[in-house]
């Protein structure tokens, strides 16, 4: 069985019936994707991908903030898919926003979408799904176009918070394949290095989010 093939199988048999109910209970938890949107400052007519679309949720307020951008998303998972190609739909944005089905970690934009840069990549609370997310990283840091950015929002360290509620949510957490990851920033700046970008990192709510961004330089 391919990757694609298993770990698709595996997202699709999470969230066949969490997807109805995904945004409703997330926002409780998932913090910090509407900073990160709003901290995009997605140019006039830029093209922004989402890796790991999930329901459509953030393509949706993305298109909605920035209105003369292009939006693309992928996602492993096609009963996600689904979802958000029924919440693009219902906020009349389906010729603004394009989605596919792809695995993060073999994704080719210039065959899917026929786009090979971009101006603005975001990764909501997806590294922390992704076995390959290093790799993912770099190459999402490898198709922004000369001056873009990558944002990555995602669950931080907690070390704000008391050691029973970072265990407590660890622990619930790897109920659903959810593994944070320690070392997203210093990954970020490695990466940023490469290519002589620029990395900062924001550690929001006593830790329980961090946001990573990773800058290239402008032709």
């Amino acid at each position: 069985m391919s990757t694609l093939t298993d770990h698709g199988g595996l997202m699709d048999r999470v969230y066949r019936r969490q997807r109805h109910v995904y945004d409703a209970t997330r926002k409780y938890y998932l913090l910090g994707r509407d900073p990160m949107l709003s901290g995009l400052r997605v140019p006039d007519g830029g093209a922004l991908l989402e890796i790991g679309c999930g329901t459509g949720r953030n393509l949706v307020k993305a298109a909605r903030l920035y209105p003369t951008a292009s939006l693309y998303g992928v996602d492993i998972s096609h009963a996600m898919l689904v979802t958000a190609d029924r919440a693009v739909e219902n906020a009349g944005l389906g010729s603004r926003i394009r989605l596919a089905c792809s695995d993060a970690a073999g994704f080719d934009p210039s065959r899917t979408f026929g786009q090979a840069r971009f101006d603005r990549i975001f990764i909501s609370y997806a590294v922390s799904m992704i076995p390959q997310w290093r790799d993912v990283m770099r190459d999402a840091a490898n198709r922004l176009a000369p001056g873009g950015e990558l944002h990555i929002v995602d669950f931080g360290d907690l070390a704000g918070l008391p050691a029973w509620t970072r265990r407590g949510l660890y622990a619930w957490l790897e109920r659903f394949h959810v593994t944070p990851r320690a070392d997203l920033f210093d990954v970020a700046g490695a990466i940023a290095a490469e290519f002589g970008g620029t990395s900062e990192r924001q550690a929001l709510y006593r830790g329980f989010a961090w946001i990573a961004v990773l800058r290239k330089p402008a032709a």
